[in-house]
């Protein structure tokens, strides 16, 4: 049988969470934004009044015409797993759901008044029960968030800076925005990963799913431990000219990378912010309204001040280097540029001796 095939698997209780608010499971650099968005008076009326502007309607009339609308009768397996989750993170109104026509595994959100959920028929034959599970989670999580409303606005401008591209500065202007609304989606889709794995509540499976979008349907020439230590070779590898091209690779992208994801959302499932949430301690909606700007934004402010501090990646040491008031900034930025070793900048400049004074080479 298949890795994609999609069997009946052995029912097994999962745990549900009533009330739940989508503060449990959001990145904090997420949640401090959209916790910022939702205190803002007459965010969502202004929106909403957008809302002739933005492809909504086209979006939904293309797939309701030109999809495979999920429910009772078609694609039956998905709209239990779609209910089932929608059960599990407590969301009321289930949203709508489509297949459409693409090789390419892929899932998105979108949607201002109500989020719609579109999956393409390369993910759906890609995936196994399980694995799926944890997307369709991924999804209803963004649901949940309100990301949909946001993802809506990024696909607007995006397509308006293509076609304002021929005005002087103004695609400049439009790209600034689009580029600051991609890193805050790419922190949003860390958040939806945790979702995804409080809905499947199999961490495996998560992972499994996530390889497989990353190197396809061979699973069985594949492994997680090795694919987690490509996440650990790609943080710390490397140079400053590497840290900058990261930067540059990860830039145009709406997703961060997929051994990215796997690594954040292991450490996370191993994190007592998990287990609290699993046990039934978790933040509840209702509690949404008293929740703090202010501490939001410091919680994300934490969060980055401790990756820059753990972080093995070049750059992230640099800046932590220099924030720890260390010495040397020049040689620093010479060492860490041409990959040199911590040695070399002791040694003689005048080349008196052979093989010194040569700065070390390349790593």
């Amino acid at each position: 049988m298949s890795e994609s095939s999609h069997t009946n698997v052995p029912s097994r209780q999962r745990k549900r969470f009533p009330g739940i608010s989508s503060r449990a499971y959001e990145h904090p650099a997420d949640r401090s934004a959209l916790v910022a968005l939702r205190k803002l008076t007459g965010f969502d009326t202004v929106f909403k009044a957008l809302s002739g502007l933005l492809p909504e309607r086209s979006l939904r009339l293309l797939f309701l015409s030109d999809s495979v609308r999920v429910g009772d009768e078609q694609f039956a397996h998905l709209n239990s797993m779609l209910r089932d989750a929608c059960s599990i993170l407590d969301l009321e109104k289930v949203p709508a759901m489509y297949v459409t026509q693409d090789p390419r595994p892929n899932a998105m959100c979108i949607g201002l008044d109500e989020p719609i959920i579109v999956v393409t028929t390369g993910l759906v034959e890609l995936l196994d029960e399980e694995e799926m599970r944890a997307v369709v989670g991924h999804e209803v999580g963004h649901a949940l968030s309100g990301h949909s409303v946001y993802r809506t606005i990024l696909l607007f401008l995006t397509n308006l800076a293509l076609k304002v591209a021929w005005i002087p500065l103004g695609n400049v202007a439009i790209m600034a925005i689009v580029t600051a609304l991609r890193e805050w989606f790419r922190k949003s889709e860390l958040s939806a990963d945790r979702a995804g794995l409080l809905v499947g509540q199999d961490l495996q499976a998560s992972m499994r799913g996530l390889m497989k979008i990353a190197g396809g349907n061979h699973l069985h020439e594949m492994n997680i431990d090795a694919f987690l230590r490509q996440a650990e070779e790609y943080e710390k590898g490397g140079d400053l000219r590497d840290s900058v091209l990261k930067i540059l690779n990860v830039l145009p992208r709406s997703h961060p990378f997929t051994t990215v994801r796997a690594a954040e959302l292991k450490k996370w499932a191993e994190s007592r912010d998990y287990q609290r949430i699993m046990d039934g301690h978790y933040p509840r909606r209702s509690e949404d309204g008293d929740t703090s700007v202010t501490d939001s934004i410091r919680e994300s402010a934490a969060h980055y001040k401790d990756t820059v501090r753990t972080s093995k990646d070049p750059l992230m040491k640099l800046v932590g280097d220099i924030a720890g008031g260390a010495g040397d900034l020049g040689g620093r930025l010479r060492d860490k540029f041409t990959g040199a070793g911590g040695g070399a900048k002791d040694a003689p400049r005048d080349g008196s001796k052979d093989g010194e004074g040569k700065g070390g080479g390349e790593s």
